[in-house]
Order: C-alpha cells, then sequence, then structure tokens
C-alpha cells in the first residue's frame, strides 16, 4: 500500500483544513537504518558524514494566527535581519512564544470555537515562521541532497531559495523532501512555516501538553551513487527455535549499473563473521537470505544481537556503500491463545511511556533516553507502549539493546471527538467509519511502520490510541498484518464497539477493575489479556497493584500490563520570588485546562523516582524469594534465565541491626520452582525479640543497565524469639500536682502536664527542653491524594475532616498510682453524637509516655481515611531514624516492595513533592522512630504490642490539603507528628472515581484501638 502523496509546484494554506491533503512532494517513508561510504566510517559508531545537522539557532517570527503571519517571509529578498531567534530543536512554546496548554481528552480549542472536523480555529492557531541559512557541505556537492525533518508539530510547508518545497502532517514520524532542484552553490535560505493546528491536530488529541515547532532533529543529507533507500529485515525461526532464517530485502533508490554486487556478513556479538554471502541484485530491488543453525536468541532477558553488514560495491569492485544492520532472531506468535515469545508464555511488566523533559518538553536527548532505559530495567520492567506516537529512532535502538518489548503506537488519537466528561458519544467521532479520513489515517501507519519496521524491540503495532473503533482503525489493523506477519497488532478501542473485534490481536482494556479482569478470563475467552493502561500513578498512588500483578500465575490468558505512565509531564517554571517549581496545567493561564493530570509517572518530570517505584520493582521482579527460618523458596519466573546467573545472599537482622550474612548457591531453571536450605547458627539467637531474615538476589556481572551487586530482587521473613511481654511497672517517684487546671506529673529532670481545660496533654518538657509545641488530638483526616479527590473523598468523607477540627472534650479522668499516672480524655464530635474517642496516657516514673487511643464504632458514617493522634513539636527536631518498613514512603495497599529495616531521613525531605501538595511519607510497620535535633536528642515513638503507621512532616494534613503547590505552603516552624493506628490505602485503580479497595478501607463502624510510648533520646 503506498501513501497518498500530492506533487504540487506552489503552497496552499487550503490545506490546513483539507483531510485530503496530508503530503505534498514529500519522500515515501522508508526504514531508518544508517549508511556509509567505508567500512572504516561504519565500524567508528561516529554519525554518519553523509548528514549535516541543522539543528542549532534559527531566525525566527511568532503569529497569533495565520492572518498576522508574515506571508512572503520565505522570499529570497526578504529581511529577517529584525526577527527573533529560536532554538532547533524545541518548542516554541516553550521559548517565549505563546502559550503551553495541557488538556487530556477535551480538544485545547474547546469552549473557544463552535467546530467539528476537519475545520479548524482560525483566530487562534500559532505559526512559526523559521528561516535558516546553510551552505552545502562539501562532501554533499555534486550530489543529491535531501533534507529531514524528524519531527514537526503539527502541519507545515518547506521552501528553498524561494522555491516551494513540500508540505507535511502527522507530527511524530520523518517528513523528507528533496532539495536537489532548488540548491545554490553558495548561501541557501531555508524557509519553514509550522502550524499549530491543521486538520491532523482532530487525529492528535493525546493527554498531553499542546505544543508546536520543530521539536526533533533536522538534518541535510546525501547518499552515495549506488545506494538502498529502504531495508527490511525479517529474522524468523523455525517451528523449534532452533533454525534462523534471515531474509533481507534491499529496496535501491535508483536503477543500478550492471555488474553491482552485494556482500553481506553476519557477525556475532563478538565481532566473529559467522555467515557470509554475495548477491547480484536486479535493477531496484535485491534479496539476502542467510540460514542460522541454533542461533542466539533476542529476548528482553538477554537482547543478543547479531550485526549485519551490507557492503555494495560497484561493477569496478569499488565499495560505495556500507550498511551496518543489527539482528535480532526472535519469535513472537500466539499458542493456544496465549502469547509467546521464543516459545515461552510472555508476561509483559510495562509502563507506557511519553517523550518528556521538564524544561523542553517532548523535546529530550539522548541522555534522557539512555536514563530512562536504564531506570526502566533497574526496575524491573520488560516493556514499554510507546504513548501515544512513534518516538525517535534512537529509543527503539536503545530498546533492541538494553532489552525491552515494545507495543509502536502510530500517531491517532482523537479521544475528544466521541467522549465527553467520560460519557461515551460517537456522533461526530473521527475517523470511524468516514472513508475520507482513512487516507490520512493510513499514512500515519504506513510511516510508522517502514521507519520503525527492522527493530526487534517491536512485537506489537498499535492502531493507536483512544478513538473508538470503526472501520478506518479496522483497515488499518488489516495493513500491519499484510506487511508484517512477525507482529501483533493491537487497539483497545474495540471493548466499545465490538462490530470491530478483529482489529485487535488480544483484548485490551483501560483500567478494569481485578474483578472485572477475572470475569472475562472467567468466561471462556478467545484472546488472551493485557492492560495496556493500569495502575493510574497519579500523585500518591499505585496502591492494589498486587491485585493486578497476582493474576499473572493465576491465569495464563492474564498477560500482564503496561502502568499509566512513566514520567510526569510537568514543566520547569519560576514563582513569582525566581524559584523554580514543577508546574502544571493552568500554571501558564492556558483555558481550558486538565490542570494536574498531567503528573501520572512513577518517574518525577525532572527524573527523580517517585517512592512508589519500590512498589513497582517488587512486585515486577522476575524471582520470588520466599525465605523462613530453615531457608528460602525460589521461583524463578524467568523465561530464558536460570537463577544461577545472579548472585543470592541472606542476612540475618536483629531489631534491625545486622548479625549474620552468608551466600547461597541457587540452581533454578527458568519457569521453575526449587528450595535451597540454610542452617542459621544457635548461638544467634540468645536474645529474645524481633528477627528477621533477608534474602537478596543480585547482579553478579555488570550489565548495560546497572553495575554488579545491584539488587534486583529480595524477600524477608520475620519471626520473633523467645519474646517476653510488656511490663508495665517501672519503679521511681512521681510528684504529682492536680492544680485548679492543670495536672503536673514531675519526675527526675521532666515534667509532663495535662491541662483540664485545653483537654489534653500539653507538655512534655524533658531536662528543661519543651517538646509539646502544639497539644496532641484525635485525627481522622488525611491531606487528600489525587485519588482521594478523584474518588470526591472530601464529599463522601468530608464530615471525617470536620470531625478532626472540631470536638470537645466531654470528660477527664485522673487517677495517681505509685509508680504511674493516669490521664484520660473523652472527646464527642459535632457531626455525630454517638462517636467517642479517648486518649488515654499513662506516665511512668522514666517520663515515658504510654498513650492509648479508642474509638467506638458508630453504624451510617463513611470510610474513615485515617484514625491517628497528631501533635507538633519543634522544628529543631527534624532527623528520623526509623525501624519500620521502607525506605521509601508507604501504606497500607502499597507496602509489598517495602523492606524491613532501619533507616534515616529528614522531616523536611518526607514531603514528597507531588504537583499538589497531599498525604505523603507514611511508613507501616513501624517498631519505633526516632526524632531527634543535631545534638541527637529528642523523643522516640514505639509502638507497644501492634505495629503502627507514623507520618512526620512540617505540614499538618489541613496546611497540605488547602495548598495547590509546594510554594504555598508555610514556611517550616514546627515538625507534625501523627501516630496511627491505621490510614486508609492510597489506591491506583484510577484516578477519576475509583475506590480504595475493601480491605484496605477504615470502616467507621467498627471499633478501633491502638497505642504507642513516648520516651527521651
Amino acid at each position: 500500500m503506498k501513501t497518498n502523496i500530492k506533487t504540487e509546484k506552489e503552497a496552499s494554506i487550503d490545506w490546513l483544513s483539507d483531510v485530503s491533503v496530508f503530503a505534498v512532494n514529500r519522500i515515501p517513508a522508508h526504514s531508518d537504518h544508517v549508511y556509509y561510504e567505508t567500512l572504516t566510517e561504519a565500524s567508528s559508531n561516529k554519525p554518519m558524514s553523509m548528514r549535516h545537522s541543522l539543528n542549532g539557532n534559527w531566525k525566527f517570527n511568532y503569529a497569533i494566527n495565520p492572518q498576522n503571519r508574515v506571508e512572503d517571509f520565505y522570499k529570497t529578498d526578504f529581511d529577517i535581519s529584525g526577527w527573533g531567534d529560536i532554538t532547533v530543536p524545541g518548542h516554541i512554546q516553550l521559548q517565549d512564544y505563546g502559550q503551553p496548554q495541557y488538556v487530556n481528552t477535551m480538544y485545547p480549542w474547546d469552549g473557544h470555537n463552535d467546530i467539528r472536523p476537519p475545520e479548524i480555529p482560525t483566530d487562534h492557531n500559532p505559526v512559526g515562521s523559521y528561516v535558516k541559512s546553510f551552505q552545502v557541505p562539501a562532501n554533499m556537492n555534486k550530489k543529491p541532497v535531501y533534507i529531514s525533518f524528524q519531527g514537526v508539530e503539527s502541519a507545515f510547508y518547506v521552501w528553498l531559495n524561494g522555491e516551494f518545497v513540500g508540505y507535511s502532517e502527522d507530527s511524530f514520524t520523518p517528513a523528507e523532501f528533496d532539495l536537489t532542484p532548488f540548491i545554490t552553490d553558495g548561501e541557501n535560505k531555508l524557509a519553514v512555516e509550522v502550524y499549530q493546528r491543521s486538520t491532523g491536530s482532530w487525529l492528535e488529541d493525546q493527554d498531553f501538553w499542546r505544543f508546536s515547532g520543530i521539536f526533533r532533529d533536522v538534518y541535510l543529507y546525501t547518499v552515495p551513487k549506488i545506494h538502498v533507500n529502504d531495508l527490511k529485515v525479517h529474522a524468523e525461526l523455525n517451528d523449534t527455535y532452533d533454525v534462523g532464517k534471515l531474509d533481507v530485502d534491499l529496496n535501491f533508490l535508483s536503477d543500478m549499473p550492471s555488474g553491482t554486487k552485494v556482500l553481506a556478513n553476519l557477525a556475532d556479538k563478538s565481532g566473529e563473521v559467522v555467515l557470509s554471502t554475495t548477491i547480484e541484485p536486479n535493477q531496484l530491488v535485491g534479496k539476502i537470505s542467510l540460514k542460522v543453525d541454533n542461533p542466539n536468541l533476542w529476548s528482553a532477558e538477554d537482547p543478543y544481537l547479531y550485526k549485519l553488514s551490507i557492503q555494495i560495491f560497484d561493477k569496478s569492485d569499488q565499495l560505495v556503500e556500507v550498511i551496518p544492520q543489527k539482528i535480532g532472531f526472535r519469535r513472537f506468535e500466539m499458542i493456544d491463545n496465549i502469547m509467546h515469545i521464543n516459545g515461552k508464555r510472555i508476561v509483559f511488566k510495562g509502563v507506557n511511556r511519553h517523550e518528556f523533559n521538564c524544561y523542553s518538553g517532548r523535546t529530550i536527548t539522548k541522555e534522557d533516553m539512555l536514563w530512562d532505559v536504564k531506570t526502566i530495567k533497574r526496575n524491573n520492567m520488560n516493556a514499554v507502549r510507546t504513548s501515544h506516537y512513534p518516538n525517535q529512532t534512537y529509543w527503539y535502538e536503545l530498546c533492541d539493546e538494553y532489552g525491552l518489548y515494545v507495543i509502536d503506537e502510530m500517531n491517532l488519537e482523537s479521544h475528544g471527538s466521541w467522549q465527553k466528561m467520560g460519557a461515551v458519544e460517537p456522533s461526530w467521532n473521527v475517523p470511524g467509519n468516514k472513508k475520507e479520513w482513512e487516507n490520512i489515517v493510513m499514512d500515519r501507519a504506513i510511516s510508522m511502520y517502514e521507519r520503525d519496521k527492522n527493530h526487534p524491540s517491536i512485537i506489537i503495532w498499535s492502531c493507536g490510541n483512544e478513538s473508538y473503533a470503526g472501520e478506518v482503525i479496522l483497515n488499518v489493523s488489516k495493513y500491519f498484518k499484510s506487511v508484517d506477519s512477525s507482529r501483533m497488532v493491537h487497539y483497545e478501542g474495540v471493548f466499545y464497539d465490538r462490530d470491530y473485534n478483529d482489529t485487535s490481536d488480544m483484548e485490551s482494556r483501560m483500567y478494569a477493575k481485578p474483578a472485572d479482569i477475572e470475569n472475562y478470563l472467567n468466561d471462556n475467552p478467545e484472546k488472551p489479556y493485557i492492560s495496556c493502561e493500569y495502575m493510574h500513578a497519579m500523585g500518591n498512588s499505585v496502591g492494589g497493584m498486587y491485585k493486578y500483578t497476582d493474576l499473572e500465575h493465576k491465569y495464563p490468558m492474564y498477560q500482564g500490563g503496561f502502568i499509566w505512565d512513566y514520567m510526569d509531564q510537568s514543566i520547569m517554571k519560576k514563582d513569582r520570588y525566581g524559584n523554580e517549581f514543577l508546574a502544571y496545567g493552568g500554571d501558564f493561564g492556558d483555558r481550558p485546562t486538565d490542570y494536574e493530570f498531567c503528573g501520572n509517572g512513577i518517574v518525577f518530570a525532572d527524573r527523580k523516582e517517585k517512592p512508589t517505584m519500590q512498589e513497582v520493582k517488587f512486585l515486577y521482579q522476575n524471582v520470588k524469594l520466599r525465605p523462613d527460618q530453615t531457608g528460602v523458596t525460589i521461583v524463578n519466573d524467568n523465561l530464558f534465565t536460570n537463577v544461577n546467573e545472579f548472585d543470592l545472599e541472606y542476612i540475618l537482622y536483629f531489631e534491625g541491626k545486622e548479625i549474620y550474612r552468608s551466600n547461597l548457591s541457587a540452581d533454578v531453571e527458568p519457569l521453575s520452582e526449587s528450595r535451597v536450605d540454610f542452617e542459621l547458627p544457635n548461638h544467634l539467637f540468645v536474645e529474645s525479640g524481633e528477627y528477621y531474615i533477608h534474602t537478596s538476589l543480585k547482579l553478579k556481572e555488570n550489565t548495560l543497565w546497572e553495575d554488579a551487586g545491584y539488587e534486583v530482587g529480595f524477600g524477608q521473613y520475620v519471626f520473633t524469639e523467645k519474646q517476653t511481654e510488656v511490663v508495665d511497672l517501672i519503679e521511681g517517684n512521681l510528684r504529682v500536682v492536680e492544680g485548679d487546671v492543670n495536672i503536673g506529673v514531675h519526675g527526675k529532670d521532666f515534667t509532663i502536664m495535662f491541662s483540664k481545660q485545653v483537654g489534653s496533654l500539653i507538655s512534655v518538657n524533658y531536662a528543661g527542653k519543651e517538646m509539646i509545641e502544639y497539644p496532641p488530638a484525635p485525627l481522622f483526616w488525611r491531606a487528600t491524594t489525587d485519588n482521594d479527590r478523584g474518588f470526591a473523598q472530601n464529599f463522601h468523607s468530608g464530615c471525617w475532616l470536620t470531625a478532626s477540627l472540631a470536638r470537645k472534650c466531654s470528660e477527664i479522668t485522673f487517677n495517681d498510682d505509685k509508680n504511674q499516672v493516669n490521664v484520660a480524655f473523652t472527646y464527642k464530635f459535632s457531626i455525630n453524637d454517638e462517636i467517642e474517642t479517648k486518649v488515654m496516657y499513662t506516665v511512668y516514673a522514666d517520663g515515658s509516655i504510654r498513650v492509648n487511643s479508642e474509638y467506638k464504632g458508630v453504624s451510617g458514617l463513611p470510610q474513615m481515611p485515617i484514625f491517628a493522634v497528631s501533635f507538633k513539636i519543634p522544628a529543631d527536631y527534624q532527623h528520623l531514624e526509623w525501624y519500620a518498613k521502607g525506605p521509601e514512603e508507604n501504606y497500607s495497599d502499597r507496602s509489598m516492595g517495602a523492606k524491613l529495616g532501619i533507616f534515616k531521613n529528614q522531616v523536611t525531605s518526607n514531603v514528597t513533592n507531588y504537583l499538589v501538595p497531599q498525604e505523603s511519607g507514611n511508613r507501616t510497620g513501624v517498631r519505633w522512630v526516632n526524632v531527634t535535633n543535631e545534638k541527637g536528642q529528642g523523643i522516640k515513638i514505639a509502638s507497644s504490642n501492634k505495629e503502627l503507621e507514623c507520618n512526620f512532616s512540617p505540614y499538618t494534613a489541613f496546611e497540605l490539603e488547602n495548598a495547590r503547590h509546594h510554594y504555598e505552603l508555610p514556611n517550616v516552624h514546627y515538625t507534625v507528628v501523627t501516630v496511627a493506628g491505621k490510614q486508609m490505602g492510597v489506591g491506583g485503580d484510577d484516578s477519576w472515581g475509583a475506590p480504595v479497595h475493601e480491605e484496605h478501607l477504615i470502616k467507621a463502624n467498627e471499633n478501633r484501638q491502638f497505642e504507642f510510648f513516648i520516651s527521651r533520646i
């Protein structure tokens, strides 16, 4: 199938709104292979000498709409000396022109323009006029010269030396033109006119920032006198995966002179040539065929790449072109309705990834991509979906080399044409069944396929995202299948219209609940299931992910999923005082906007991992370690990798401190389970208390993505030895003063004071240092997370916010025993007469305080966000040492990846920098926490008989609740201590209504109680 490319000599602005015109004078799409003129150059790993970059500074003019643009700027005599400057590649809106705008599903002109496809706004359609002067490099003289635009958003016209060259739409695949007829010997004037809105904009309604401009590389290139213009590699395996067949189709730019020969050498990873052949092509085509016995196979676990060297000689046996092409032998197929890679059932441990950089938007560097691929591999992910457009070529090269399974998604999303505020309404959906849209859509599919077809990492083609269903997209799927039998086709939108079920080879759904997935899998399905988007990682999220990964072993036809998404799309901005912060939609005056909904990543936009990553890494680990006191059970979910390729060690801890360490030898075949026994010396268990065994799987050798010694998986087992009950009697003398208002308890070097008037503990003074800045009080409210807001938690459970602020002490009891003093405060709440909470304090002779909080369950009330006691201490006490689950924040539904251990951090660093301030910094499984000043003085919070949840923050839940940005939070004056019996989970099934799973909620009708100790350090 050929792209419908027009040929014209004059440009027309009418093309912008003409659905039939999307490519004028554009060179047909072709493979992204590189080529050189000599073997030395081909082996040097240097950039192609036959390319000349035009990146850098360009002259620039900005207009708000076509009516205000400079129409004749492309002419050779037009004076642009007074124009501004812009950097290419880069977005116009991030270089002080125009305004970035973030919207999700709605079109960016919604509310401004009453239009329908293929109309485009006329009043606000920013135009960027670019001019670049260049001289043709010496090595391109007297050769054909072409220009390649790797990415321009969303439509653009090109002139050279005053002559019209061409026009193109599709922001995310290359557009190339022949400049040869227009080149001059001296200075050449290249003019490019870029429009933000075009017919193609209706097809580019992705959930992202709306930018425009030349945002990927631009370069000139030439070709040798005999040139392979397009290369198609097909590396397949036989049914038993032990014989590889390599077919390479060569399509030449023009007819070859007689006598042309092609030599092909296939070398292994070490560079040794394993096969060689010579062919004589016929006119425009040639075909290389090689058979490889017992080839090394490519997979995400072992991305083995051969290197094919294609050398072209003219009739005089002179070498004229060298093409180095990496080859991966792998077979992706459906066996018994289950997807397999090289004969093994595949499970996608995936993530959706936008291209993004917080300073430059979708203009990202090779360094950015390298950081991304290493981070993804380090955290046990094996798959990426290019949401929702083709990425830069270098990304696929990295995926080939580092080992990631790729769903390559074409540039198509028309979400706002069929879904409005969540309601499905496809009356004017595009492309649907509208034949007039088929060519423009098919062009995007062809452009992606032709460029990317030779990358072994790509195992699935995707027909786009969230564009409903219909005949046009079905025909795209048929196209992919007609040109490529080695891959499958994905499309989620058939979920909404089963008449087009054949579009997708797999059942693919977004944000289905675990129970819904099980219903599908239990209903005799015909297709395997993947969650193309799940675990909406917006803000403090990714709770309950284990409910999805648990399905991997339970149902063979459940084949994993792709977290939404990899990185926050937030842009670095300065506040009014010149301080940088990560901004979201609306922060640039952009309206309409979807505000902070751009922040859904497991990585912050400044490329720092979020705390959620520790859960992702654990649940995605390929080897599960389940230790006990006598050994470890090892479940190896790798498809091709034996556990003996890693180092395995076990460590015994007592009360968080290491007391023994040793290594194990484990030989566990892929997709199998085995047990390795060990013996812990008896003399290690002399003390009573808590012990735990930490088993760790580490890299034995350096990899591309991490050094030897890096932990890829772990498992822990906690147990107690000779545990004794807590003694409630501490001998000593206490002096108790019951005043008219206050109850003072005095001991050696301490004073504890309670106020009948305040109705709480008001003073903990150790050695003359006051620890209580604001008295303890019952707390039922946490600062709402993004998921809480999506669920409307403040609407459903807002009474608990009121209860946390509005209470009344209804009863005080006081009991003075010989060795301890008991003071209890009972609280009533305005939200319901039946609610009663009692906080009881027991002061011991050593100055320690036992705090017990009880809640009496009441029917008819909504879920409770947290059941806690909170108070303030001076901000000087900012150093934290935890014996708890960590090191990163964790919650009841996101704690499986947290390790029990002793960790340290600061109170200020305990606030996670989510785009909107919200609950963060919690730790589960808390045994004790020390909070100290610079001198090591402070207090210890410790559990008694049951683990706690704790948070130490510079801010109260209410201060966090009321801030939309972190710079809105007050200066730090306190350390806010929150000790909880339980906090509800954070959820993550989606961020627009999904509740936290039932077992991670706090039900208001249940009685609750917890206790903890406060003591001095």
